[in-house]
């Protein structure tokens, strides 16, 4: 039927091959059409050791969604200062249940890192997307591709992993 896209452990495992081809570690296969849709409905795969800058979405405001459907991953959230206020692992199974994911509203610090081998993540945010303006990256934090990037993402992740 057209219009529908049915998400199966061989699009995940398409998209996980896609994320081990480039140096980012990572990849997007997107739900929605066009960068205008909105809401932007995707599966982001992150391979161990991927580093995604700290950041927020502010300008515009933008809430974001990350729902954990295998693997294990930590949403880490900061202060304005970079100091680590919370950390959720996502995927994982504690006595209390098991933490599906977690809702960030605008302006919240962030960063999400894989624990497991392969995380493959269901997000929602709204569109329209634009480059330019997605992201707000943290000053405190090492740019993704900087030298510095590796260590602050082991340091951030630590025993968790």
């Amino acid at each position: 039927m057209k219009g529908v896209q049915i998400i199966t452990g061989a699009l995940c495992d398409s998209v996980a091959e896609r994320a081990a081809s480039v140096p980012r570690r990572r990849i997007n296969h997107n739900f929605h059409r066009t960068m205008e849709d909105n809401p932007h409905r995707f599966l982001n795969v992150l391979l161990k050791g991927t580093y995604i800058q700290p950041h927020r979405h502010i300008d515009p405001p933008k809430s974001e969604t990350f729902l954990v459907l295998e693997g294990e991953a930590v949403v880490l959230i900061f202060d304005d200062d970079g100091q680590v206020t919370e950390r959720h692992v996502l995927g994982r199974t504690s006595e209390a249940g098991r933490v599906w994911g977690v809702d960030l509203a605008p302006g919240v610090w962030h960063t999400i890192a894989a624990l497991s081998d392969r995380v493959v993540c269901f997000e929602v945010k709204p569109g329209p997307w634009q480059a330019a303006s997605d992201k707000d990256f943290a000053p405190w934090a090492p740019k993704e591709g900087d030298a510095a990037a590796e260590a602050y993402l082991v340091k951030l992740v630590g025993q968790l992993a």
